[in-house]
């Protein structure tokens, strides 16, 4: 959900850095598990088993690209015409290889802390910490792949500084309700709770409708936006001083990704017509047919892009 008051635009140089390598190493995603090689039988049975296979694939790849500076992952496994959405990064996998190479040379000691991953379908979804120096706060980073025939084939990304001092007493990464587990729950519970929160996000967070709050979320609920204090009430006012600092505020939900109790959704909010609006990934935990927890991660759209995409 987004805060109560605009998203500030990252300070130039450090978010440059950070984008570009939070952006850089994420996309160049492409680094693998110790899979057989695209094409062979094994491959194609094992993008059929989706789930498992699809996150090990994105894990083994931001791990050894992002950390290691391994470009030979890229070739095995990321589509030549890799599609990128990441304003800072140009398409195609030899823009990941180049990218990689210069981002470890820059950054030798950066960690890829990944938090949770959930899949459905085709695409995966990645909640990181990404820390370019040793002892930093780092980015809270969204990234979603999405594979085709074994490869990956396209990503989308969302990155944040991680504050000092968040208003809710959550950092941006823990798992505070119960149980507390990183893992997603059990596969049977995907499509009730998938159904749930695309119900109240429409209310709260498309129609503005605050009372969605008393029907949807857990008098429980655990907040982990910086910027809203803690529990229902917190999320109440934080958001009704939103709604009412920008009237024409427009969210258009993008895609929608769920597993077991975690669902995301990848958001354009835009505060007023004309503006450019925000990139924003909301990942919410549900338990029984209640909303508990939430993470969000927030990112300006900028004037100008190294593809032709755009963020959605």
């Amino acid at each position: 959900m987004s805060p109560t008051t605009p998203v500030r635009s990252v300070r130039p140089v450090r978010k440059a850095a950070v984008a570009f390598v939070a952006s850089i190493a994420v996309l160049g995603a492409a680094a693998v598990p110790a899979v057989a090689a695209p094409g062979t039988a094994s491959v194609a049975r094992a993008d059929h088993a989706r789930p498992g296979y699809q996150k090990a694939v994105v894990e083994r790849v931001l791990k050894g690209v992002f950390e290691r500076g391994d470009t030979e992952v890229v070739d095995r496994f990321v589509r030549p015409d890799y599609i990128q959405h990441n304003p800072s990064v140009p398409d195609g996998a030899e823009t990941l290889k180049n990218l990689g190479v210069a981002l470890h040379q820059q950054f030798p000691d950066a960690k890829y802390d990944i938090k949770r991953v959930i899949s459905e379908g085709d695409l995966v979804l990645v909640h990181s910490n990404v820390v370019l120096t040793p002892g930093s706060r780092g980015t809270a980073v969204f990234d979603i792949f999405r594979f085709q025939g074994g490869k990956i084939a396209e990503h989308w990304d969302v990155g944040q500084d991680v504050p000092e001092k968040p208003a809710d007493g959550n950092d941006m990464f823990s798992t505070v309700s119960w149980p507390r587990t990183n893992q997603p729950g059990p596969g049977f519970l995907t499509a009730s709770n998938k159904k749930l929160v695309t119900t109240a996000f429409d209310q709260l967070l498309v129609k503005k409708d605050l009372s969605a709050l008393d029907r949807y979320w857990s008098s429980e609920y655990e907040q982990h936006n910086p910027n809203i204090p803690n529990g229902v009430d917190g999320a109440k006012a934080g958001l009704g001083g939103y709604f009412k600092q920008f009237p024409q505020l427009k969210v258009t939900p993008k895609r929608v990704i769920a597993e077991g109790d975690l669902v995301a959704v990848h958001s354009h909010y835009v505060n007023a017509p004309g503006e450019r609006g925000q990139a924003i990934v909301d990942l919410f935990r549900v338990r029984g047919g209640k909303i508990v927890e939430h993470w969000d991660v927030i990112q300006d759209v900028p004037a100008t892009s190294a593809n032709d995409n755009g963020m959605f």
